[in-house]
């Protein structure tokens, strides 16, 4: 199977060379932390069977957050670190996209205009929330921001999760939204345009922007997503997901890279072909800056307001109580670091004989 650190280990270098310029730290360190994860460039342990002296090495592995082998597990270890956010209510998830002619100037300013996503995205949201003629209380929301499309193609967007209703301003009541509706997105996505314009314009970056970004609608979505369990299930792949995983890459043929995606209209899989160093450009694509946090909690779910939270689950649990079993994340089975290893040859157990010390912590 091609995996993408065959294509960086074939085509990294030339990639390198041809955009000295173009290439960030960030870029240059996932690059090349994707490239030699788990093998001895990162250490690791020695294993010797002491029944038929089988030897096998395990390397440790990168921990870079765009790595798809680094990726796969920790998705269940978030969901069960979410329990104090679980309301027994009926949940959406509420998607924020941008204008396709306002892309290239956030991509040039990611880390500045990400942010001003996530505040005007959230702002917008909890304004219209507090309107007594849908919500009328303080909602909870956990927010992820998305830079992919399906085919790797550049396509920043935030999605949020947020519980059926919210707290009133005294704290005494929870205000249940409607089973299959939370706001109007139409109105929605106007308070968002406005409020993301009006924090442009505190910045250097407003005048790159082409005045009919804010004349076009913007669009916003909205889905009901049943109860809280459910919801963080539906969230927790695209906190961890990475652009592309190994699965969906097919060969590496002929200096071309074929993968396959799920087309999002059709729902039909399609199949994509490109130049290696295309299919690269746009991995890197999704490469976040360094440092950026990409969940991100307000309202009732914002580290300061965890008394009101409480509350509201105060409140929840004496008319709507969860039903048994329904209202917790059951944690997979995980290896214990102590778990034995067996021969692959005769079954016996293999003792660790010796630690390999890393060659390189950071690109050389």
């Amino acid at each position: 199977m091609t995996e993408l650190a065959d294509i960086f280990r074939d085509h990294g270098t030339a990639y390198r060379e041809n955009n000295k310029q173009q290439l960030s730290s960030p870029q240059r360190e996932a690059m090349w932390a994707i490239e030699y994860c788990r093998t001895e460039t990162f250490g690791g342990h020695v294993f010797q069977c002491g029944q038929c002296d089988e030897i096998q090495y395990s390397y440790h592995s990168c921990q870079n957050r765009h790595c798809p082998k680094c990726q796969n597990k920790a998705g269940q270890a978030w969901l069960e670190k979410q329990q104090a956010l679980l309301l027994p209510v009926s949940y959406f998830v509420l998607t924020f996209t941008i204008p396709a002619k306002l892309k290239p100037v956030v991509y040039c300013y990611q880390k500045q205009l990400y942010n001003i996503l996530f505040r005007t995205s959230a702002q917008a949201a909890q304004k219209l929330a507090h309107d007594p003629k849908f919500v009328g209380g303080q909602i909870g929301m956990v927010g992820v921001l998305q830079t992919w499309a399906r085919d790797l193609t550049y396509h920043p967007h935030i999605h949020y999760l947020i519980p059926g209703g919210g707290l009133s301003a005294a704290g005494d009541q929870w205000l249940a939204a409607r089973q299959d509706f939370l706001v109007p997105v139409k109105a929605l996505s106007r308070i968002f345009r406005a409020k993301f314009r009006d924090a442009l314009r505190q910045t250097e970056f407003y005048d790159q922007v082409p005045a009919t970004v804010w004349q076009q609608k913007w669009v916003v979505h909205c889905l009901p997503v049943k109860d809280g369990v459910s919801a963080l299930k539906y969230l927790a792949p695209y906190i961890f997901r990475v652009a592309i995983s190994n699965n969906r890459i097919l060969k590496l043929e002929n200096d071309h890279v074929t993968f396959r995606y799920q087309d999002a209209k059709s729902g039909k899989t399609k199949y994509c072909t490109l130049p290696a160093e295309s299919f690269i450009r746009r991995f890197l694509l999704h490469i976040l800056p360094k440092g950026f946090i990409k969940v991100r909690y307000y309202g009732l779910f914002s580290s300061g307001n965890r008394k009101r939270l409480a509350q509201a689950r105060k409140l929840l649990a004496t008319v709507n109580p969860p039903a048994t079993g329904s209202s917790r994340i059951q944690a997979k089975p995980t290896a214990s670091p102590d778990t034995v290893r067996l021969c692959p040859q005769c079954g016996q157990e293999m003792k660790r004989m010796e630690t390999l010390t890393p060659r390189y912590r950071h690109p050389p």
